[in-house]
């Protein structure tokens, strides 16, 4: 089984059409208008709810409201790619790595940091 991606509404959509287009079968839902203006943990919930690693460039402030979260949920987990440290390329190129490589389990509950795909 592979990770199945939930952009959040702050994700530059050029992100998820690069991966998109490298990996056609790659599962990754766009942000809904509906994500936009919602706390991050109702963000989070919906994302849970679905099966979807969220996938973020809200560095300040979502990774604090993911560890809130699952105090009392199980998350598929959250990637965070700092907007201002990573290329679109990068981004790309590691999320479609993350995907070919980790299975759902490895992302429970979990961080993982772009580029540097560290899993914490």
């Amino acid at each position: 089984m592979k990770l199945r991606f939930q952009a959040d509404a702050d994700l530059n959509r050029a992100i998820v059409r690069g991966a998109l287009r490298r990996v056609a079968e790659m599962d990754f839902q766009p942000a809904a208008v509906s994500l936009e203006g919602l706390d991050d943990l109702s963000v989070l919930g919906l994302a849970a709810q679905q099966g979807r690693v969220l996938v973020s460039h809200d560095v300040t402030t979502m990774e604090a409201h993911f560890r809130e979260f699952i105090q009392t949920r199980t998350s598929p987990g959250l990637v965070l790619i700092p907007q201002r440290q990573v290329t679109i390329g990068q981004a790309v190129e590691s999320l479609v790595l993350l995907w070919e490589l980790a299975d759902p389990a490895d992302m429970e509950n979990r961080v993982c940091l772009i580029p540097s795909l560290v899993i914490y």
